[in-house]
C-alpha cells in the first residue's frame, strides 16, 4: 500500500476544531441521518488497540430508543435511590426522561476485556475510538459530547449493559445537530510548562 497523502493543514484544523457542545445547543426534532452514524462508527473502528482486541461495543439509541434510554435512566435512578435511602429529585427524574429526547442519537460506549492486556490499553484504545468519532461529528458540523452521567457507574447498571468483570461502561456519547450556526470558542491553557524535552 503506498503512503496515503494526508492534508495535515485540514488534519489539524479539525483537531483544534472539535468542541463539546451539550443538550441546551441542540437542534431539537431534527434527526441526522444514520449513515452519518455509521460513519462516525467504522471510524471509530480504526482507533489504535493493542494486539487488535478492539475492546470497544456500542448500543446506538435513536428514535423511540431515545424515549426508552430516558426512561430507563430514570427508572434506575428512582430504584437506587429507595435502594439506598438517598435524596430523590423529581426535576433530575424528569432531567433523565427528558435530556435524551433532545439529542439525535446516543450512543453507549463499552469497553470489553481482552484476556491479557492490560486494563488501561484496553480503556486508552476505547477512548480513542470516542475520539475519532468526536471528529467526525465535528467535521460534519454536528453537536456532540460524551458524558459519564446516569447509569454511567452505577453497578446495578452493569447486567443490563451485558458488562462483566472488568468490563466497564465508559458513558454516553449524544449527538445532534446544533441549534445555533455559532461554534464555541476553544479554551486551553499553554503546553509550555506540560512539556520537557530531553535531548542528550
Amino acid at each position: 500500500m503506498q503512503r496515503p497523502d494526508f492534508n495535515v493543514e485540514e488534519v489539524t484544523k479539525i483537531i483544534r476544531g472539535r468542541r463539546s457542545m451539550f443538550v441546551s445547543q441542540f437542534k431539537e426534532n431534527d434527526p441526522i441521518d444514520d449513515s452519518i452514524i455509521e460513519e462516525m462508527l467504522e471510524n471509530a473502528r480504526w482507533a489504535p488497540t493493542h494486539k487488535l482486541t478492539q475492546p470497544w461495543q456500542f448500543i446506538v439509541y435513536t428514535g423511540a430508543g431515545l424515549k426508552t434510554f430516558g426512561q430507563y435512566q430514570a427508572d434506575m435512578y428512582k430504584m437506587r435511590a429507595e435502594k439506598n435511602g438517598t435524596p430523590f429529585s423529581q426535576v433530575t427524574f424528569q432531567k433523565f426522561i427528558d435530556s435524551p429526547q433532545k439529542a439525535s442519537h446516543i450512543i453507549a460506549i463499552l469497553m470489553k476485556r481482552s484476556e491479557g492486556i492490560p486494563l488501561m490499553e484496553e480503556i486508552s484504545a476505547t477512548a480513542m475510538a470516542v475520539q475519532n468519532m468526536y471528529l467526525t461529528a465535528s467535521a460534519h458540523g454536528l453537536a456532540a459530547y460524551w458524558g459519564t452521567g446516569g447509569p454511567t457507574f452505577w453497578p446495578e447498571a452493569r447486567e443490563d449493559f451485558g458488562l462483566q468483570g472488568e468490563d466497564i461502561l465508559m458513558g454516553f456519547f449524544y449527538i445532534a445537530k446544533p441549534a445555533s450556526d455559532n461554534w464555541p470558542e476553544g479554551k486551553r491553557e499553554s503546553m509550555d510548562e506540560k512539556i520537557a524535552w530531553i535531548r542528550e
